[in-house]
């Protein structure tokens, strides 16, 4: 960027001195100027990238960065990250039994949440599925030894620089896919989502 500077003082430098020779000069620089036009010498500083919007449905696998302070007022980094999504698990306990509806199954939602900065509280409790008709199903009020491992805890308290990741099984209709997976604590205003995706 100086040397872009420096070259356009030096040109206009040169070009006030081509001001002050005779007429008959500035009126040759004219002539010459208006037969074959050059280009005005132009400066730009370079802009910042705009910050891309963040997604309103994030992808599996993509994480959701947050900031914000705790009850002392420290400040907090973290990330929620939904890993993936399984339908059909097998349990010896019924999906059907414990939702109350027939052809329920269980399915699973693996979960990553980390602290960078300060400590929180990480739960199931936030976590729900959307479908597409606005139904919204809770995560299993009960636990299977068989359920898939390891099991995402039920609440747990981060500290700076770790990490808990884990599954929650939830009781589904087996005949239909949730729309997303979403994730709606207390502390935020818009809930974020992550799409399902259809097999």
């Amino acid at each position: 960027m100086r040397t872009t500077t420096a070259a356009l003082a030096t040109a206009l430098l040169i070009a006030s001195l081509t001001a002050c020779g005779s007429t008959d000069d500035t009126a040759d620089a004219r002539a010459t100027s208006s037969e074959s036009p050059t280009p005005a010498a132009t400066t730009s500083s370079p802009e910042a990238a705009p910050e891309p919007p963040e997604p309103t449905v994030y992808d599996m696998g993509d994480s959701w960065e947050f900031e914000g302070t705790d009850d002392e007022g420290a400040e907090v980094l973290g990330a929620v990250t939904v890993v993936g999504y399984k339908q059909g698990i097998s349990s010896v306990g019924s999906a059907a039994e414990e939702s109350g509806t027939s052809g329920y199954v269980w399915a699973a939602l693996e979960l990553k949440t980390c602290s960078e900065q300060g400590s929180f509280w990480a739960s199931v409790t936030p976590w729900t599925l959307s479908y597409e008709d606005g139904t919204r199903i809770d995560p299993s009020s009960t636990t299977y030894d068989d359920f898939p491992k390891p099991e995402y805890p039920f609440e747990t308290k981060l500290t700076e620089g770790k990490c808990v990741r884990g599954k929650v099984v939830f009781p589904v209709p087996g005949d239909q896919r949730p729309e997303t997976v979403v994730y709606a604590p207390e502390s935020i205003d818009t809930p974020r989502e992550w799409a399902v995706p259809s097999k």
